[in-house]
């Protein structure tokens, strides 16, 4: 993930110099650049299969909207000094740090999911309880964290039983 977080930061910053500069970003280079580090957080996970190509593939996409943009809306030594940037983010490998999960892997695509936090008053044990009274599944994740997942109308009765039971407990 190294050189492709700190690319993708870098030409986010690129993009933010050229709309003070008055240039229009189109929204299919805007898409691709949140796509890139959606593809560079799922490179992160276990099966992220080819992950990583589809965000250089998205990041290389924008690298090339972003440098045309600057020779044409700034100096050509402004544009160069940017392509060096470039060539030092994809040869430096930034420290990588633990990539926080937003996606619950194994979910059905035709359900709803909530991440939950076990705390004192609602412990896991508890929270399972809940979700099975609903008709919900539940997975722990790595992080001691769980996700429940099920039916949109389950998933809501759910929070809401666990909103009264911590409301009642002091």
């Amino acid at each position: 993930m190294g050189h492709n977080m700190a690319t993708w930061k870098l030409l986010e910053d690129m993009m933010i110099e050229l709309k003070k500069k008055g240039a229009t970003i189109p929204s299919n280079v805007m898409e691709d650049l949140r796509a890139a580090k959606s593809m560079i957080k799922l490179s992160c996970m276990k099966g992220s299969g080819d992950s990583v190509q589809k965000a250089e593939e998205y990041l290389a996409n924008v690298e090339a909207f972003v440098i045309n943009q600057a020779q044409t809306t700034f100096d050509s030594q402004t544009a160069d000094q940017w392509l060096r940037r470039l060539e030092d983010a994809n040869a430096e490998v930034c420290e990588e740090t633990e990539a926080v999960t937003t996606f619950a892997t194994g979910v059905p695509r035709d359900q709803k999911w909530v991440r939950v936090e076990p705390i004192a008053n609602l412990p896991k044990r508890r929270i399972e309880e809940i979700a099975k009274d609903q008709n919900l599944t539940v997975k722990l994740q790595q992080d001691g964290r769980l996700v429940v997942y099920g039916s949109a109308g389950d998933i809501k009765e759910f929070l809401k039983k666990m909103t009264a039971e911590t409301a009642k407990t002091p």
